[in-house]
């Protein structure tokens, strides 16, 4: 699992963002996760559609094509939803628990940025 931050008009959006690049990470996601907590995210990679069978909390979802452009933003997705799919273009999407990340106005056609991390200190 890779960490960094993701950012959006050169404004801090996800400063505890985990990038699931591999097979495993991604089949795994947040399953088993209590919480994600304020300003955290997950961003899996290829991936279209996501489901919340299994989740603890509910979820905000940001669908992204391979630009990085956003494709579908749904928030609030309760527990238990068998499949949300992000539409033809959505080639990753970020995952964050409902109400955690500042979405109000983010907008369909908005870039986000992925910053990589060398480190990753869990209080920042």
């Amino acid at each position: 699992m890779r960490r960094g931050q993701i950012t959006r008009r050169g404004v801090l959006l996800a400063g505890k963002a985990e990038r699931a690049v591999s097979f495993a990470d991604r089949l795994r996601g947040l399953l088993g996760r209590p919480s994600l907590g304020p300003g955290a995210a997950l961003l899996l990679e290829r991936c279209g559609a996501v489901h919340t069978v299994g989740m603890r909390f509910a979820l905000d979802l940001v669908f992204v094509d391979r630009a990085w452009r956003v494709t579908r933003i749904i928030r609030n997705v309760r527990p238990g939803r068998l499949m949300v799919c992000g539409g033809w273009h959505a080639a990753r999407v970020m995952e964050s628990e409902a109400g955690c990340l500042e979405l109000s106005d983010m907008r369909v056609g908005d870039t986000l940025v992925w910053e990589e991390r060398r480190t990753y200190d869990e209080k920042n």
